[in-house]
């Protein structure tokens, strides 16, 4: 009788803990630690591992652990001998670059749920965290086909709506959208503070938009020194685009400028407006077959040609020919996308065929 699929959770706070309680919830059983005993006991407790300690038998592990320690972490348990199963690593840093290339390991993927909570650690720890959530995954030439599948259909078990990305567009892109977001809230918040100091009152007068705002910077700090570290570039990239929009800003209000004003926040209003529905999937879907050779870089070579025309792929699968080094990529897109992708990838050498699956 087959046992349950079995994992490794590695850093029990909030993402750690919610993986476990997730996979669990799910049929898996989840052994794990931390770095702190008393948490790895905590989250035993909490439901969130059915064991403290590691497991040879697993088949993945999820380095949940402070950027600066994921690529150690994932080193060793991909290195161990003692490991029958040949796990497949993944974890959930926000910065992939500097990490997947410290690892490069074909079993190795990175990944990046974008999810979280304005509670800390595992008491805000939650089983269905993931659900609708984007989890962004980062294969390079050296990923294995199968690894990477393999980790895509987990992720997507507990929920989660995966984006292929190379993770130097990872960076790029989450910088503008989560580390200086994130940043600017905290700018904010403490700016209000440092008012309060001398008005007591302005803190109580924080209504909905301030507090949407600003609700980022109530999440963990000790991440995002990390963060800024490894992501350094693309950070000062971004804030100092958003340096150079307020400054526009503060132009049109210095200068009373009524119609720059206007258009500016209407074109905000607008983008925001025409923000995607979270987990959003279109009504039509198509099925792209692209035949491949069984070689290192494939993959990430046609995601990253997806990713490169924004388009999202909803599932990917692998099927491998038994008469030879060959195969067959299938790629469900959006129906509306599907042809712009087929030419991009016969662009590269690649015949690919559709078929409407609506």
């Amino acid at each position: 009788m087959t046992g349950p699929r079995r994992a490794i959770v590695v850093g029990t706070g909030l993402i750690g803990g919610s993986l476990g309680m997730a996979l669990r919830s799910r049929g898996w059983h989840v052994s794990g630690w931390d770095a702190d005993p008393v948490r790895t006991d905590a989250a035993v407790r909490a439901g969130a591992l059915d064991a403290a300690g590691d497991d040879p038998a697993a088949a993945i592990a999820f380095v949940a652990t402070p950027s600066s320690a994921v690529a150690g972490t994932a080193a060793a348990i991909l290195a161990d001998p003692d490991r029958p199963g040949r796990p497949v690593v993944t974890d959930v840093s926000g910065v992939k670059a500097a990490i997947v290339s410290a690892v490069d390991h074909p079993r190795f993927v990175g990944g990046h749920p974008m999810a979280g909570s304005e509670q800390v650690g595992l008491d805000g720890a939650d089983g269905e965290l993931f659900t609708g959530a984007v989890w962004v995954l980062t294969p390079t030439p050296r990923t294995d086909l199968g690894a990477f599948a393999y980790v895509r259909d987990v992720v997507t078990s507990l929920g989660a709506d995966v984006v292929v990305l190379s993770p130097e567009d990872h960076d790029r892109l989450v910088a503008v959208v989560s580390h200086v977001p994130h940043l600017v809230a905290a700018t904010l918040m403490n700016a209000a503070a440092q008012d309060a100091e001398q008005d007591a009152v302005l803190l109580r007068l924080a209504a909905g938009g301030f507090r949407d705002m600003t609700r980022v910077a109530a999440g963990h700090p000790g991440i995002w020194p990390d963060v800024c570290a490894d992501n350094a570039a693309a950070i000062v990239s971004s804030l100092d685009h958003v340096i150079e929009d307020l400054a526009a800003m503060r132009e049109r209000v210095a200068g009373a400028d009524r119609a720059g004003l206007l258009e500016a926040l209407h074109r905000a209003s607008s983008a925001r407006r025409h923000l995607p529905a979270r987990g959003a999937r279109p009504e039509r879907l198509t099925e792209l077959r692209v035949p491949v050779s069984d070689r290192e870089g494939v993959l990430a070579e046609i995601t990253s040609v997806a990713g490169d025309l924004g388009i999202n792929i909803y599932d990917i699968e692998i099927a491998h020919s038994a008469e030879g080094p060959r195969g067959v990529l299938l790629l469900v897109v959006d129906a509306d996308e599907a042809a712009k992708l087929r030419d991009a990838v016969a662009a590269r050498g690649y015949r690919a065929t559709a078929q409407d699956l609506s």
